[in-house]
């Protein structure tokens, strides 16, 4: 292994492929095995697999893998809009939209390229996007895949209007779970909340540990930078890593509304669970020429581990 990481260029970890649908999609590797793909519609992670080749994502069996419509899956942006609280389509456009892969993308710091493996996309407003919601901005997505197996999502949006905008904004992460009944997210305990299931009234966080036994559609507020998801059953840990990002989502559909949505399958919601990075409660307002950052970062720990990362 010495001798490959010494020589590991990232360029020869991507590759460009096209899906059914004629869309390109990039795989990152690293020289561990493990990989990620994203798919140029949306700009979507739509599959993280570790070294042993395992999808630690959630994908629907029933996703409709057809533009305009996003995929029930991987890892949607929701922007400008988060939902439906706002003028625009649910969660907004650049979930629908064709981004461009960036050909000559700032370079990875020399402390930070070790068995990296990363790609920029690009979004830019045509025209008739800005007829729908009338502001120039500049959307620039990194995605890197650490020899480590890290996920990384980095989203500068950038002002290139003449006037201010606002925008809310989330990476709509479906994590992959063996049974829901055995999942518990730590590091919300006594955090506010906006429950969508009681029009956004808040509440306040009363358990040690978040767990499941029904529907759940809530945003946390102000959260920390570090939040896990344990999997009793798989004995791991998602440890999810955020910056710019104040709020945290948290949505299982449970049954009733699993049977309702027709990209869903009934019982799917025992093998998934939406924990998103977000910027919600309080939208952010970028001046004429402001950039505004928001990272995301996914790893993998043995739940053994878990409760050293949290002390961090």
């Amino acid at each position: 292994m010495g001798h490959s990481a010494a020589v590991w260029d990232h360029r020869t970890a991507i590759e460009v492929t096209k899906d059914w649908n004629g869309i390109d999609q990039v795989v990152l590797r690293n020289p561990q095995g493990a990989s990620a793909r994203v798919s140029l519609h949306g700009g979507q992670v739509t599959s993280w697999r570790n070294e042993q080749g395992e999808e630690l994502l959630f994908t629907s069996s029933k996703a409709i893998f057809k533009p305009p419509k996003a995929m029930r899956g991987g890892i949607p942006i929701c922007f400008p809009q988060f939902g439906n609280c706002g003028s625009l389509e649910q969660h907004g456009f650049a979930r629908n939209k064709l981004w461009t892969i960036d050909e000559n993308p700032p370079p990875l710091p020399p402390n930070d390229s070790h068995g990296k493996s990363f790609v920029d996309l690009l979004l830019k407003p045509t025209e008739e996007d800005l007829k729908g919601w009338p502001h120039s901005y500049e959307f620039r997505l990194r995605i890197s895949l650490a020899a480590d197996g890290v996920l990384t999502l980095i989203s500068r949006i950038r002002n290139i209007n003449g006037r201010p905008f606002s925008f809310s904004f989330a990476y709509h992460t479906y994590l992959s779970v063996s049974d829901i009944s055995e999942v518990r997210i730590e590091g919300l305990e006594t955090l506010d909340y906006l429950d969508n299931l009681c029009q956004r009234e808040r509440f306040t966080e009363q358990g040690d540990a978040i767990t499941f036994e029904s529907e759940v559609d809530r945003v946390y507020l102000s959260s920390s930078h570090l939040i896990a998801v344990l999997d009793h059953e798989k004995k791991r840990t998602f440890v999810i890593r955020k910056e710019g990002l104040p709020d945290i989502v948290v949505w299982n559909p449970w049954d009733k509304k699993s049977k309702a949505m027709a990209d869903f399958g009934d019982e799917e919601y025992k093998q998934m669970l939406c924990v998103d990075g977000a910027a919600i409660e309080k939208p952010i307002t970028l001046k004429p020429g402001e950039e505004w950052t928001g990272r995301l970062e996914l790893s993998v720990v043995p739940s053994s581990f878990c409760s050293e990362y949290l002390d961090h």
